[in-house]
């Protein structure tokens, strides 16, 4: 019997041990990922400002984007797609994301999300966003962006 309560502690030890390990391990991804995120919520509050300085401090100098239109790519630096953004506009935009997917492995990382588009409250479009970033100096930068845009979207 008391083979048995020493057996039965030291199972319970054992689990213990694996789920704070399992907890610990988590939280310090769920703190990367959130890292991760934070470039790319930076460069998407820039774009509500219409603030080129804000879009491009994110972002790694001579990046690119491709956005996909109607099954047509349409590609452009980063600079240029902050100057066509930063320009003062009469029209509130906000991009948001949800569910996003973040895979990281060491200094390189992607954030895979759907994502609506707002003008003024509504949504002009959505899709799926694709930021592949890399850290520099501690640092996460976005370096390239891909999306898909339509029409057709569902209020979330």
């Amino acid at each position: 019997m008391k083979r048995f309560c020493r057996l039965r502690f030291a199972l319970f030890l054992a689990g213990a041990t694996v789920t704070a390990l399992l907890i610990s391990s988590l939280h310090g991804a769920a703190a990367e990922q959130q890292a991760v995120l934070a470039p790319v919520m930076a460069f998407f509050d820039g774009m509500a400002k219409r603030d080129g300085a804000a879009i491009r401090r994110p972002l790694l100098t001579g990046g690119t984007m491709v956005l996909m239109r109607e099954g047509k790519p349409t590609q452009m630096t980063f600079e240029d797609f902050a100057d066509r953004v930063g320009r003062p506009g009469t029209t509130h935009i906000l991009e948001r994301i949800h569910d996003p997917l973040v895979r990281i492995d060491h200094d390189l990382a992607v954030v895979w999300a759907p994502f609506q588009f707002l003008v003024d409250g509504k949504v002009d479009h959505c899709g799926t966003d694709l930021f592949n970033l890399v850290r520099t100096d501690g640092k996460w930068l976005i370096a390239s962006v891909a999306d898909t845009g339509r029409k057709n979207c569902t209020v979330r």
